[in-house]
Order: structure tokens, then sequence, then C-alpha cells
């Protein structure tokens, strides 16, 4: 048990100079200093008995910090979700969260304060807290690739030097003006380096953030950006440590000296005896195998170990984390296997409360008087002063453009968590006051949230002028190469997808098709999402996969496969962007690699038994983007198990297809595909025509979807009609027919006895009054044809491929429908 006179000395210690809890303290200490009794106060017990027994869970560690990590994840997720259409990035959210919790808002209702967040609890927080970090920089040293470091070229490092020595000195000078206003009496050398470094930090992971959100990763400004930010931040640490050094409690300097210096043997140790046995263990471990647990639990270990080293040395625990987190080989699946066992835990649990920790420590009502706002102002035009034009200027001197200059500039201006850990330790260090402290967050706040609408502002896209010619398939030189942009969600759909190839490719031709295979990957705001950027190059948009690595590897070694067995021309692609945006993504390849047709997967599973599985209900409204904006046609893919869950060779190849037409460009789209299907050996094609008996065309009830048939339509069909049979008469795996119906209740039934097949073509739009009569689908971008075909209700195991001619666009009422449901809104017209 612990004395209370002891407690009370632990809590001006580490407490004094909470904002919230110094008037406090002040008053124990004061009742300490007037009671002579020997009163010992029981620490805080982990868990209650419960509240029947007359126990308060408040009062114990266990279930208060449970509260506390609950309405840390409730006030940061709800912030984030408001935010999102404003482009902003998670940390803004947790930022802002932190100082809500926090003295600032809600801590000025002192019983909450006191029964969420009291001062004998804010031990285990902070500790969990700091775990949290440990671990977080050990993710953002694996985020860094000392390789790609030393390839940094004399342009980018320059630029880096510039957006580091500019804000240091401005830093700096700044200091002399707090001290002499609102910092009088701080340790002033340590002073000084915690000032230059707070504004000369550029945040790694938020800018990567950003520009993946801005969708400027694969841009030359974004490179550049992302290149000088990795440098930029490697200093940052090594200044970091030495104001850590600098801000010990000694008086003598040779102290702080031998703190730095224990730190450089640390670096040269952890070099010397770590990586080697890093490199080994990821020797160990093989693609496509599982990484053996004992290599990630004595990783996760050794991290620990390292923070320990470090704090004992007197620099912050998350530099060893940081330090074994860049000596962690980035080739191979061992990273990506330690990333994905911590990283939701870490960023999504943890991590929080360390914003919600420095939130406590934030009081911005300290900020008073007219003195300590321009302050506030001061600082942070300082701050943005030094980066913005300091970047600006060598980048100009470097002859880069003066738009991409001051993108640069404003990129390179973005702060986030490592401007808080900086800031968080000047405050524990007794560096950085609560005003301080308070103008150094709103500083930070504000240069992060300025970041995304600037370079909006600033950024101008050159406009791609594309004018190709073979926009559809549907076309007069039924001859000409066929460009396909195939995108698909995860390796289940490769082997339908690679069989749907086969069947496209025709025999006339060696270079007859082309196909661009693009992997559909979801950027999130995780450190698995910075990796799987840096494992692949820039060429054009999106992303060209280079490194085999993770779940990659299948896809191109699938992709591989069959074009060395094949005759098509496939280049497997990988995007990585936001699902709210990647849409844009796949239009913008489509119009850079002129594809004729994209061909999307749908967004539900169909197994061979007649179950189905919802991959993403996010991938539907992803469609229907595609469907709105594609600059060719579009097909919709949805996937039965086309040929089995393997390659057919082409000399098994035994596929029929049935074309169901009713009218329109749609069709004619699905027809002329379906007709160029046709020529592999291996392929039957089966079209019928639907048409209604004349006695009663006009006594069906029809109903308006909003896209009359034409005259000038229905000229079309039948030219085209004539013209396709003109060309398949004598081809005997090809059956032309034509069936009378009645009304749509024939037509359902006619459609039905369809059950032999392997493929349906159908269009999205088909026109005509049977078409007009049939009720509407659920899923409005299949059509009603199509989303009869996809039904569980129909009886067939055939997959179905519905098709939108280009430029026959989907009605924009499904796209006001998408936006209702959908939880993502787009900000940017495409």
């Amino acid at each position: 048990m612990l004395c209370y006179a002891y407690q009370i000395k632990y809590c001006i210690n580490k407490y004094y100079t909470h904002p919230c809890l110094a008037g406090e303290i002040r008053a124990v200490e004061m009742t300490s200093n007037t009671t002579s009794g020997n009163v010992c106060s029981p620490p805080m017990q982990s868990t209650s008995n419960g509240v029947f027994q007359g126990d308060n869970p408040l009062d114990f560690a266990l279930p208060l910090a449970i509260l506390q990590i609950c309405l840390v994840l409730v006030v940061t997720r709800g912030l984030a979700y408001l935010l999102k259409p404003l482009r902003q990035p998670r940390v803004i959210a947790e930022i802002v969260g932190g100082i809500l919790l926090g003295p600032s808002a809600l801590g000025r209702n002192k019983s909450y304060l006191h029964a969420v967040f009291p001062p004998k609890s804010l031990t285990v927080l902070d500790t969990l807290a700091n775990l949290g970090l440990i671990f977080f920089l050990f993710l953002a040293g694996i985020e860094l690739d000392p390789k790609s470091l030393r390839k940094t070229g004399g342009r980018v490092l320059a630029i880096a030097i510039a957006g580091i020595s500019l804000p240091f000195a401005l830093g700096i000078g700044s200091s002399f003006v707090l001290q002499a206003t609102i910092a009088k009496g701080v340790n002033t050398s340590a002073f000084l380096v915690y000032m230059g470094v707070a504004l000369s930090i550029t945040a790694f992971p938020v800018l990567a953030r950003i520009l993946a959100e801005l969708k400027l990763l694969t841009t030359g400004v974004g490179r550049m950006a992302m290149s000088a930010a990795a440098v930029n931040d490697v200093a940052a640490w090594v200044l970091l440590a030495l104001a850590v050094a600098l801000s010990g409690n000694s008086q003598s300097p040779f102290v702080s000296l031998w703190v730095f210096l224990s730190g450089c043997g640390f670096v040269v140790c952890s070099i010397l005896i770590a990586l080697p046995i890093f490199k080994w263990m990821a020797q160990q471990c093989h693609e496509g195998e599982p990484v053996n647990e004992l290599y990630i639990c004595a990783t996760l270990a050794a991290v620990l170990a390292a923070g320990f080293v470090t704090d004992t040395i007197g620099i912050h625990a998350m530099f060893g984390a940081f330090v074994f987190g860049i000596l962690i080989p980035k080739d191979g699946p061992f990273a990506g296997a330690l990333v994905e066992k911590i990283e939701d835990l870490v960023s999504g649990l943890l991590l929080p409360l360390y914003f919600v920790s420095s939130g406590l420590k934030t009081d911005v009502a300290t900020i008073q008087g007219l003195q300590s706002w321009g302050l506030l102002v001061f600082v942070t035009f300082t701050a943005c002063f030094g980066k913005i034009v300091g970047t600006i200027v060598v980048s100009l001197l470097c002859k880069v453009p003066f738009n991409e200059s001051l993108v640069l500039g404003f990129l390179m201006n973005s702060k986030g968590l490592v401007e808080l850990i900086v800031l968080n330790i000047g405050k524990d260090r007794k560096v950085l006051n609560d005003q301080t402290f308070a103008i150094m967050v709103l500083m930070a706040l504000f240069t992060t949230f300025m970041t995304t609408p600037l370079v909006l502002a600033a950024y101008k896209r050159k406009a791609r002028k594309s004018d190709y010619k073979y926009r559809t398939i549907e076309r007069k030189n039924a001859d000409s190469q066929l460009r396909i942009l195939a995108c698909f969600h995860g390796s289940r759909n490769i082997p339908s997808m690679i069989n749907l190839i086969e069947t496209s490719r025709g025999i006339r031709k060696h270079d007859a098709l082309r196909v661009y295979a693009m992997h559909l990957k979801e950027f999130c705001e995780r450190s698995s999402s910075i990796l799987m950027v840096q494992k692949v190059r820039e060429n054009g948009l999106p992303f060209w996969n280079k490194g085999r690595c993770g779940d990659s590897v299948h896809v191109l070694v699938a992709f591989e496969a069959y074009q060395k067995l094949s005759q098509v021309y496939i280049r497997p692609m990988i995007a990585i962007s936001s699902i709210a945006n990647i849409h844009e993504d796949i239009c913008a390849t489509a119009e850079r690699k002129r594809a004729a047709i994209i061909i999307l997967p749908f967004h539900m599973q169909h197994r061979l038994d007649g179950s189905v599985d919802i991959i993403r209900n996010d991938f539907r409204y992803v469609n229907k983007r595609v469907l709105e904006h594609a600059p060719c046609s579009v097909g919709i893919f949805v996937d039965r198990g086309l040929g089995g869950r393997c390659h057919v060779p082409a000399s098994n190849v035994s596929v029929c297809i049935a074309v169901l037409f009713f009218g329109g460009g749609d069709d004619r789209e699905a027809l002329a595909y379906a007709a160029r299907m046709a020529e592999h050996p291996g392929i039957r094609l089966v079209v019928t025509r639907f048409l209604v008996e004349p006695n009663i065309a006009g006594e069906i009830t029809t109903v308006d979807i909003g896209d009359s048939s034409s005259s000038n339509s229905i000229s079309e069909d039948e030219e085209f009609l004539a013209e396709f049979k003109l060309k398949t008469e004598s081809d005997d795996s090809i059956i032309y027919e034509e069936k009378i119906v009645k009304d749509a209740i024939e037509t359902v039934a006619t459609i039905r006895k369809f059950n032999s097949c392997n493929l349906f073509l159908v269009g999205i739009r088909p026109t005509g009054q049977l078409v007009c009569a049939l009720e509407r689908s659920e899923c409005s971008e299949l059509g009603p044809i199509g989303g009869l075909l996809a039904s569980q209700d129909f009886p067939t195991t055939a997959s179905v491929l519905v098709m939108q001619q280009y430029p026959n666009r989907v009605p924009t009422n499904s796209g006001s429908e998408m936006e209702e449901h959908s939880p993502y809104v787009d900000t940017e017209s495409s």
C-alpha cells in the first residue's frame, strides 16, 4: 500500500502541469501539509464485485478503462464519419475528439471529469496509450523503407532539407518570443530544440493518406512529397531524440551527452544484432505459407524490450520500437504478417487513447487575452511560412513547375500524430507549459486541416484528351482489336474471369484481344495500405503490380500462366483507392487504356449449390457509379462458377452461350460480344429474339421506365440482326431463333426453360413492350432480364453477363438511389 504522501508527490511530478488537476493537487498538497496523521489511501483495485454488492464500477481500474475506451471510440469514429465529406484524414477527428473529451469542452463539467477521467485512472490510461504508441511507431518504422531513402534523388533531398531547415530556424526564433511572454523559466536549450522540431515535422503516415484520398500517390508531385516526407520523418526523430536528451532533469550537460551517445549506441547495436535475426526470420517465411507464430511473438517481445532499453537510457520507449520497425525486412510476407496481426488493435483501439491523453492535457481556456491569441496566430503563421515558402523556393530552384511547387509546400505542411508525440513529450518533461502546449496543439490541428482544401484548390490535373474510336464492342470492323478492362475483388473471382477471357479471345488474329486485369483494393487508414502503395510502382493510373507480395502473387501467377498458355496479351494491375471513389480509377484507366468494355464483378458471389454470399455491399455502389460515368461499354458479371473453379484449357472449352434479345443498344452490344465469343471453336451460341404476337401487341400493359423505344432504334436492331444472320448462316455452332409470346408472364416462362446453357448475355436496358411490362428487379444495375436471371429463384447454374452499351447510360434516378443508401458520398464530380 502506497503512503498518501508518496501519492501526492507522484501526482505533483506527473500531473502538476495538468490544467484540470493542478488546482486539486495544490489543495491536496496543502491538506497533507496540515495533516499529521499517517493516513494511507488504498490503491485502485482492478475489478469490482458489481453494483448489487454495493461497488461503483467507476471506482475500479478495469471497468473504468473499458468505459473510457468505448467513449473514446464512439466520439472519434463519429467525428471521423462527420468529417469524411471534407476528405480529412482520421487523425483530425482523433485530435478534435481528444480535445472535446478534455477540459476544453466536456471537461469543464467537473462531475463528468472526475467520474470518467479521475486523477487515479490517468496512470492506467497513459500506460495503455503509450503501449499503443510504441507499437504504432513500430508500424511507422515498417512503413519506412531505408532502400527507398538511399535511392532518393538530389532534387527530393534538397526539398526535404529545405522543408526541415527553414522551419527549424523559424521555430528557434519563435521560441525566443514565447520565452519572453508565456514560457518563462523553461529549459532554454531543450525549448529551442522542441520548438524547432515541432515546426519542422511532416507527418509521413498522414501525408500518405491525404495523397491517397486525393489520388496523387501516382503523380510526380505525390512521389516527391512521399520521398521528401520520409526523409523529413527520419530527420525529425533524430532531432527529437536530441531534444529528449537535452530535456532531462540533470543540470549537467554531460548527462544529456551520455544519453544521446547511448541512443546512438543502441542504434548501432540494433543494426549489428537485431537486423541479422530479423533477416533470418524473414527468410524462413515463404510466400503462400502462414508465418510461424513463434516469429511473431519473438518480434513483438523484442519491440517491447527495445522500448525498455531506450526508456532506461533516458529516451522515450517509442524510439526503440521505431528503430526495430525500420530494421524489419520489407520483402516477403514477414512484414505484412506483423502488420496484419497488430495494426487493427493498435490503430483502432489503443492509439485513440493517446489523443485523449493529449486532450486531457490541452485546455484551450488557457489561451486568454489578445497576447495569447496573437501568439497562436504568430506560431501558426511561422509554421506555415517556413514549410510552404521553404519548400516552394527550393522546388522552383530545382525546376519544379510553380503549380506543383505550391502543392508540395501545402503537402509538406501537414502535421498529425508525430507532432502530438513531440508536444506530449515536451509537456511531460515540463519543457512546454499549459498555454504553450495548447497553442501548439491548435497549430498542428489547423495546419493539418488546411492541407486537403489547399491542395484541392492549387492542384490542377491536366485534362487528358482521349478520342479513341472503339468504345463499344458493336462496330463496323468486327476484326479490330478488342480491349477489355476486367476488374475483380479477390482470388475467388480469378478462375471464372480467366474462363470468360478465354471465351472472348477468338482465333482470327494473334493480337485480337488485349486485357487489363485490375485488382480492386480498398485504401484505408491502416499501415497495410501504406505497404501496398510501397510495393507497386507508378505507371499511369492506377498502380501496376510490381513485387510478388501478399495475395498479389496469386494474381500474378494466375494471369502470367494464362498468358503463356493462350494468345491473349494480359496485364495484371492493382487499383488502391477508397471505396467511395475507386470508380474514378476504373473509369480513368478505361479511358487511358482505350478499353471498349469494362467488366465488373457482381457484388454477390453465387455458389454452385445456388446459395449466395454478399462479398461487400459497397461494391454494388461502385458498379452503379461506373455505369454512370464509364467512357465505354460496361458489363456486370454474375459469376456462378463459369467453367468450374479452375482455368479451362482452350482445347477443353465447351460452353453454351445464350443471348436473350429484346431490342435496343444494350442488347445489340450483348449480341456483338456473343458473336465475337462464338469465333472460339468450343463455343456454341444460341440467340433468341422475343417478339410480341401482332394481334395483341397493343394490349400489353406497359410500365414507363424512362426510355421509350424509337423507330430509329428498331431500324438499327433490324439492320444489325440482318447482318448478323448473314454472317452466321453457314456456322453450325450458332443457332438463331425467334420466340413469339403473348405477354410478360409467357416471356418469363420461356426464359425459365433456358437451363442448359453456361452463360447468359443480356442487356441492362432492353427495349420493347415485353420488357416494359416486366417487374422491376431488386438490383436495378442488372436491369429486368439480368435481375431475373441472377435471382436465386431462377433454376439455373449459368453465369450472367449484363451489358450496357456506351453511351446508353443508366437513368440518373439510380444515382440518387445510390447516394441515398450508400454510406459514402462523393465530394468531387467525375
